[in-house]
């Protein structure tokens, strides 16, 4: 069986298909409120037949109201289920005409296109008519009703036309509610109300005023003279009906222009000419306050019935409450403005290089306690900061710029680490007993790329490898800002940042966001962060950000959760290689961790072993890791122990799989060299070179310096074997 062609051999395209079958297309885009139809969609709804591009206000004007609240309804479920519906529209294409009914198809918009739904406007054919006409018999209770007449063969009673016209307004309200309710500025709001369309009565030319001292001033209008243009204002005391409905804080309603004429003479002149036939002027009032005035101007002659009343003194009061929540969202969106611009950090500095990221909250408040700051320290060392404190209010965020201001002033002051969080904990108890904050203070230097490091209950940093390896470093710290004992101090880490490795900071919102614990979350950000290219630190920050808020966000662990349910701060802090430095060598070691263990420091050993896995997280032979952290902790014991200096940790990883090699020293400042012992069997110690000798493929002692090294290797590719 072929395929069916035109006489001229040329398959018919789709819209010729639909067009045949009489069904028009349509695009709608919500956020735009604009919708897109083609020739014979404009026809259905009474226009040209011509493709066309109508308001939300335009298809308002031609259905009925409850129409309109049905269609938002359904495409709220079109958007949470993902199928298509249909959906009743009653066209009004002129006065006094019966409704024409036509249905619509709605479906969700192909993925990225800014047309959310797109769907089939359809007549009402006569098979669905007919299902409706049966439903409609199968639902009657009684034969008795409507007995001899046909339905819709007799016009409705003034009774039932005013329940009708009253049941619209109703649903008209609802959606009116609905609109200013999402509308989040003043220009969202206005826009809302030049495009209220209130059935029976609809304006055609609105003006919103504002009280500001003691002016009325006009701050937006639609389909008034010119001369309505802002900044159009008048004195409060004026002859005018807007300003007699602020002064009395009672509406103000003119039924026709003789009226206008006789009570507002100088007020005529500014309105006459234009065609209007009716005005209402609503005062604005909040809380007891008249803010400003709603006018709304009528072509057709209005009665203000006291249902037309009741209709515009409720749209005025919701119009004055959509206004005041968009003041206060601009208010706050100014501070948070401010904020944001308070906290963009400098990352010029020769040897590091830094990229911030700050997202707010989906709340209306754009900051909240997150920080972070990048200070230029005395002697061309650089002190970075991340901080968050307790809560997303305007409470947080002003203690966070109070916090982040004093964190500021006490490391230019000169303070180590320790003693910048431990003065910045007393000032936020000092200021609030209720909140507390977390953070992490580093001072780094440039030259040789060492970090000391004080933490304050904030999230472990994270270093990223040149090999794109990427691994949680564990630094020792206290208790949150605000909650350390009177006299107590912060613990200091110091590690050395090599040359083309990635420091990561950031406050919890980028590892929980979106249902995620700390495992699925650090997963998450692992996964994200290593395949970044480390010369594109900007890159990377918006490769994490992506991760989190991205479409991919969704597919891990936590996909119904909101994705704006907590601020996040980010800083990578990358150190790179000085004129005269050479970078990371193509031919040197792919991972390298330095390490410094006090004499005071006895607990790090467990820091040390740690790190040695996490460099060898990805070996072949999982005896070898064993080995290498039993042979770490002795090094590092015997230079504690045997010596009164502190010991000094590298680690290195040569080679690509599974051929890699391990290498590991252990220097301190000792010149007594370690010498081979036979211990008892109750002795406690002796054992070291032995277990060297055991467990390495190969080990030494070297003198250097004013001091030695003793050093193993392990081999991937053979088992442990004997030296």
């Amino acid at each position: 069986m072929g395929t069916e062609q035109a006489d001229d051999g040329v398959l018919p395209t789709q819209a010729e298909v639909l067009a045949a079958g009489r069904v028009g297309t349509w695009a709608w885009d919500p956020r735009a409120r604009l919708l897109t139809v083609d020739a014979l969609s404009a026809r259905f709804l009474g226009l040209p037949p011509e493709r066309a591009t109508l308001s939300e206000a335009q298809i308002r004007a031609r259905v009925r109201p409850e129409d309109m609240v049905l269609l938002r309804s359904s495409a709220l479920l079109i958007l949470a289920e993902g199928r298509p519906m249909d959906v009743p529209l009653h066209v009004l294409t002129r006065p006094g005409a019966p409704a024409r009914t036509l249905w619509a198809r709605l479906a969700p918009g192909p993925p990225g296109a800014t047309e959310a739904f797109r769907g089939t406007l359809v007549e009402e054919s006569e098979p669905v008519a007919e299902r409706v006409q049966i439903d409609a018999l199968n639902r009657a209770r009684s034969s008795s009703v409507a007995a001899g007449r046909a339905p819709g063969a007799q016009a409705p009673t003034p009774e039932q036309a005013q329940a009708q016209l009253r049941r619209s307004r109703e649903a008209f309200l609802l959606d009116a509610g609905r609109a200013l309710a999402e509308a989040t500025t003043t220009g969202d709001v206005l826009r809302v109300a030049a495009s209220l369309a209130m059935p029976g009565f609809s304006p055609d030319a609105l003006a919103v005023f504002s009280v500001t001292g003691d002016y009325l001033t006009v701050i937006g209008h639609h389909g008034q003279p010119s001369r309505f243009q802002p900044p159009f204002q008048m004195p409060l005391e004026s002859s005018h009906p807007a300003a007699e409905a602020v002064r009395t804080g009672r509406p103000v309603y003119v039924s026709s222009p003789e009226e206008y004429r006789t009570r507002y003479p100088a007020a005529w002149p500014l309105v006459a000419g234009y065609g209007r036939h009716s005005w209402a002027f609503l005062p604005l009032t909040s809380a007891g306050r008249t803010t400003g005035a709603w006018l709304s101007a009528f072509r057709e002659p209005v009665a203000f019935t006291s249902d037309e009343r009741a209709v515009l003194g409720t749209v005025a009061r919701m119009l004055t409450h959509a206004l005041e929540r968009a003041r206060t969202n601009e208010a706050e969106r100014a501070l948070s403005r401010g904020l944001a611009r308070s906290m963009r950090a400098d990352g010029a500095m020769p040897g590091l290089s830094v990229a911030t990221r700050y997202i707010p909250t989906g709340g209306g408040l754009q900051v909240g306690g997150d920080w972070y700051d990048v200070i230029t320290l005395p002697g061309g060392r650089l002190g970075v900061v991340i901080g968050d404190v307790q809560g997303h209010d305007v409470h947080a965020a002003a203690l966070m710029a109070q916090l982040r201001t004093a964190v500021h002033a006490y490391a230019v002051e000169g303070h180590h680490p320790d003693a910048v969080l431990a003065r910045t904990s007393h000032f936020l108890a000092s200021l609030d007993e209720d909140r507390f904050a977390t953070c992490l203070y580093i001072e780094a230097d440039p030259r040789t790329g060492n970090l000391a490091i004080a933490r304050a209950g904030h999230p472990h940093p994270v270093i990223r490898l040149p090999d794109g390896t990427c691994l949680l470093r564990h630094v020792d710290g206290g208790l949150p800002l605000g909650l350390m004992p009177e006299g107590e101090d912060y613990p200091v880490t110091e590690m050395r940042l090599q040359t083309d490795e990635i420091l990561m900071l950031c406050t919890d919102g980028l590892v929980e966001t979106g249902g995620h614990d700390w495992y699925t979350g650090w997963l998450r950000v692992r996964d994200a962060m290593s395949p970044a290219p480390a010369d594109d630190l900007e890159g990377m920050a918006d490769a994490l950000i992506a991760a989190v808020h991205g479409p991919a966000s969704h597919e891990r662990p936590g996909h119904l959760a909101d994705r704006r349910e907590d601020d996040i701060a980010l800083l990578l802090l990358r150190r790179d290689a000085l004129p005269g430095q050479p970078g990371a060598a193509p031919g040197g070691p792919d991972r390298r961790v330095v390490l410094t263990i006090g004499q005071d420091q006895p607990e790090r050993i467990a820091d040390a072993r740690q790190e040695v896995r996490g460099v060898l997280h990805d070996w072949a032979q999982p005896e070898q890791v064993d080995a290498s952290t039993l042979l770490v902790s002795e090094l590092l014991a015997n230079v504690l122990v045997h010596t009164d200096m502190d010991a000094a940790l590298m680690i290195e990883l040569w080679g690509t799989r599974p051929g890699r090699r391990l290498r590991v020293e252990v220097v301190d400042r000792s010149d007594d060299l370690p010498h081979r012992r036979s211990p008892g069997e109750l002795s406690s110690s002796g054992r070291g070179l032995m277990l060297m000798d055991i467990l390495a493929d190969r080990w030494g002692i070297l003198p250097r310096g004013e001091g030695k090294c003793i050093w193993f290797e392990l081999c991937e590719d053979t088992a442990a074997s004997p030296g």
